[in-house]
């Protein structure tokens, strides 16, 4: 059975869910890197700098789905509430659940603010990574609950071993990137279920799997929802930023089991999904072939770049993503601004890494202009 909207209220009501404001500090850390990417995007229609500073997919979606968006747009004066239940219904049979195990989000980052709402308190403290993606450690400080940061090992990886050590019975949430962002690194899948079997029962796990197509090669990477999900415990995350080319539709769902999936609706916004996102959603699951395409195109660009630092003698972090972490040999606060004033923006300053450059994987030319430009750095 899907949720329309009507039942999104009646649900809704179960739960009160009132969110914190975010306190301006945390508000200044989330805006900075977005008013950065705006500024960039407003000038890159006009042929402004070349973005590679955000895991988007230069290649934008599948013709596939550009027509249902268009035509998505003859139904904008309209509620969406059948389209959505086409597309719950649709991410179910692509992940062989019920419906009801299926939680739809303003892209996957709206799923991490629901988990943080449903699982952290002031008396229930958040585990993460250091360097990982940051948002989540931003919602979790607006609910004043703890976090805790945990470096990644000398691989990249997830230290895993030293996040068991710091759970307790006060631990409501421990996220997990995987593949992770920034490093574009993989934790071993086996490694991820021998730790979750330690964990008390009162823990709940969010694996993050934003960039999970790009990582489906490798023979230590095996996603929490190939197999149906039996740990109450686990929340899967996934969005259509990454392979579909819609990170500026704003879309994402999350997969859990049903008693896991009611905790969390309560704080799911109302109407999340639009006309726009739900047809296109749908067109992007049903076209296999150019998600596929997608994924070898990214190959080959993830090979070409990982050629080109190799012919320069650069270390990079092995990539299992749309983007490479690089270690620049300079201080990060000097490559940024340098690349600005050359008219291409890259990822921003990661704290645990102040010598390294995240960089997306542009277009062919876009590459070539980033390599140009490179090149031309003075020495550090």
């Amino acid at each position: 059975m899907t949720l329309s909207r009507r039942r999104f209220i009646r649900n809704a009501a179960i739960g009160a869910a009132v969110s914190s404001a975010l306190p301006l500090d945390l508000l200044a850390q989330i805006s900075e890197p977005v008013r950065h990417h705006v500024a960039g995007a407003s000038v890159h229609a006009a042929g402004g700098p070349i973005l590679l500073n955000s895991n988007e997919n230069a290649y934008g979606p599948p013709e596939s789905v550009k027509v249902a968006m268009r035509q998505a747009m003859q139904l904008a004066n309209r509620y969406p509430f059948h389209e959505y239940d086409d597309f719950i219904s649709r991410v179910a049979r692509l992940n062989r659940v019920p419906e009801h195990q299926v939680l739809s989000g303003c892209g996957s980052t709206e799923i991490l603010k629901i988990c943080a709402d449903t699982f952290l308190a002031p008396g229930k403290k958040l585990i993460m990574a250091s360097p990982t993606f940051e948002a989540i450690g931003f919602y979790a400080r607006a609910k004043n609950a703890p976090v805790e940061n945990v470096p990644l090992t000398k691989d990249y990886a997830h230290d895993l071993s030293a996040m068991l050590a710091r759970v307790g019975s006060d631990t409501g949430l421990i996220y997990i990137c995987n593949p992770n962002n920034p490093t574009a690194s993989l934790t071993p899948r086996k490694e991820l279920d021998a730790f979750i079997a330690k964990l008390p029962a009162s823990t709940y796990v969010l694996i993050d799997e934003a960039y999970h197509h790009f990582a489906t090669s490798s023979p230590d990477y095996v996603s929490f929802l190939d197999a149906p999900l039996q740990d109450p415990r686990i929340i899967v995350a996934r969005t259509f930023s990454k392979i579909y080319g819609m990170a500026g539709i704003r879309l994402g769902y999350a997969v859990a089991l049903p008693e896991t999936i009611q905790k969390m609706r309560p704080w799911q916004l109302q109407d999340n999904v639009n006309m726009l996102a739900a047809l296109g959603g749908v067109a992007a699951l049903d076209d296999e072939a150019a998600m596929k395409a997608a994924q070898a195109r990214n190959a080959r660009d993830r090979e070409e770049f990982m050629h080109q630092a190799a012919a320069r003698k650069l270390t990079v972090i092995p990539s299992y993503c749309n983007f490479a972490m690089m270690q620049t040999g300079r201080p990060i606060q000097q490559v940024i601004p340098y690349f600005e004033k050359n008219n291409i923006l890259i990822g921003r300053r990661f704290p645990a890494m102040e010598t390294y450059a995240r960089i997306s994987f542009g277009l062919p030319e876009e590459m070539q202009e980033f390599w140009r430009v490179w090149d031309k750095m003075p020495a550090a």
